[in-house]
């Protein structure tokens, strides 16, 4: 067979081939659109609820900063007369801020920015001697994935346990935040010396003592070290 028919077969059988997948297609045609759609719409849909998620999470993050802005506010000296972003006193800042992470709660509850406005919502609970909504608070921010937001929230529980007279749930949470690498907002030294300081006040000298010298020879050169040599020498 010679290369001119060879080449005319397959022009043939490019044609066939053609006709045929036009023919199927037109078909079909009804069913691809019952199938094309849906997926349009559903990709659709998929577009317009990224960007209501993106539009809501700006929005929260916007009230979180209000908020924060608020719980960072200076305080007046006593009897200063009043003046704009600043408060008379720490409960009247607390409150304010409250108001304003209980409302990315309220609103945002479904959004990872959530955690973060029950963190500060926890402090600013602590600060107006809501001791159980403090707690609360605190806990539901130290179940958050992000490792630094829950490190935060266990570090002030902690503290929350000591001032409350549990200074053996105290010891628990510093002991879990000071065991491995800890995370940048806590890192494990800073829960070591906690839990020296802890340890100290109540009495324990040698524990304390033991937390310092291992801190000042394990974190040479750091700021824990050089802290925890400082406490050293006073200890007799």
């Amino acid at each position: 067979m010679d290369s001119q028919t060879r080449h005319a077969l397959k022009q043939d059988k490019f044609v066939q081939t053609t006709q045929e997948s036009v023919g199927w297609i037109t078909e079909h045609r009804a069913a691809l659109l019952r199938y094309s759609i849906p997926t349009v719409v559903l990709i659709v849909l998929a577009i317009v609820a990224g960007i209501l998620y993106s539009q809501r999470t700006v929005a929260a993050k916007v009230l979180l900063g209000q908020g924060i802005d608020v719980y960072s506010s200076p305080l007046l000296p006593p009897g200063a007369p009043a003046q704009a972003g600043a408060y008379a006193s720490t409960a009247d800042r607390a409150r304010a801020a409250a108001k304003l992470f209980q409302q990315v709660i309220d609103q945002y509850g479904m959004l990872p920015v959530a955690a973060k406005a029950h963190y500060f919502l926890g402090l600013a609970d602590q600060d107006l001697g809501n001791i159980s909504g403090a707690e609360s608070e605190l806990q539901k921010a130290a179940g958050s994935w992000n490792g630094n937001l829950s490190s935060l929230a266990n570090y002030a529980l902690a503290g929350l346990y000591h001032q409350t007279g549990r200074d053996a749930q105290a010891i628990a949470l510093y002991q879990q935040l000071g065991n491995g690498k800890g995370t940048t907002a806590v890192p494990n030294y800073n829960a070591e010396l906690a839990l020296a300081d802890l340890y100290n006040a109540q009495g324990k000298k040698d524990q304390a003592r033991a937390l310092w010298a291992k801190i000042k020879d394990q974190d040479k050169g750091g700021a824990a070290a050089e802290i925890a040599a400082q406490k050293l020498p006073t200890q007799n």
